[in-house]
């Protein structure tokens, strides 16, 4: 990704990040950010499919420790299979022989950057949003938190692929592929690829399974998830999964 537009999104995150960001600001820097990232995402296939070395299929393992490491996993997996990455959760033991959550991704290498960069601000953008947050009397805060988190993922999964759906067909309409293929079938092509990488990783996975959450948060999460910048938005197919036990 060049670095003039690495750095233009950096910013924009960086504003959407600050506590005196208010809604409608954020709102305004996710659009203008959203525009560039989404164009440099189907640039970049395009040109891969012209240039196949110019981005290649690589991996990455992200580590999450307590609290909230499942949580904040699973936002991570929304954001990447978003992004058109294959996501494979696991968990060991840290150093002091605590139970942390492992994410290792796979893709190609201008959506591993991309997935970081929107990731990484999302969850600082959380941390702020919580902070806010009053966790209704009698009501255990743990318990609150996991769910607000899961309604944040909902709602950052849902923008990100009506952000992709918006950008591909606009992409497809303006700028025809070189080789005469349709944007559709390099995007599937790549998916594959992609998923392809992660098989031949773990060729022994399953779906990850859903969990009971008691919390009130979720609503909240939610919310919170529509307001969130997404810096990077750009999205596609890709499978999610964890790895058996």
């Amino acid at each position: 990704m060049e670095t003039a537009l690495l750095d233009k999104v950096r910013k924009l995150l960086a504003k959407a990040e600050d506590d005196a960001c208010t809604p409608a600001e954020a709102e305004a820097f996710t659009a203008k950010a959203a525009e560039l990232i989404a164009k440099y995402g189907i640039d970049a296939a395009l040109l891969a499919d012209a240039r196949p070395d110019s981005d290649r299929v690589g991996d990455r393992t992200v580590v999450f420790d307590p609290p909230f490491a499942l949580d904040k996993a699973n936002l991570l997996a929304a954001v990447a299979v978003a992004l058109r990455c294959g996501v494979v959760r696991r968990k060991d033991l840290g150093v002091d022989g605590r139970r942390r959550t492992l994410v290792h991704l796979f893709g190609y290498g201008a959506d591993l950057e991309r997935v970081d960069l929107l990731c990484t601000s999302l969850l600082v953008q959380a941390v702020h949003a919580l902070a806010g947050e009053a966790v209704p009397a009698g009501e255990s805060p743990a318990a609150y938190r996991r769910s607000w988190y899961a309604g944040y993922t909902v709602a950052i999964g849902r923008r990100l692929r009506q952000a992709e759906s918006s950008a591909a067909a606009s992409s497809a309409a303006d700028a025809p592929v070189a080789s005469g293929r349709s944007l559709a079938l390099v995007l599937a092509d790549r998916a594959a690829v992609v998923d392809a990488a992660l098989r031949e990783a773990y060729p022994h996975t399953r779906a990850g399974r859903g969990r009971s959450l008691s919390g009130s948060g979720g609503r909240s999460g939610y919310d919170a998830g529509q307001r969130a910048d997404l810096g990077d938005a750009r999205v596609g197919a890709a499978r999610r999964r964890e790895l058996g036990a």
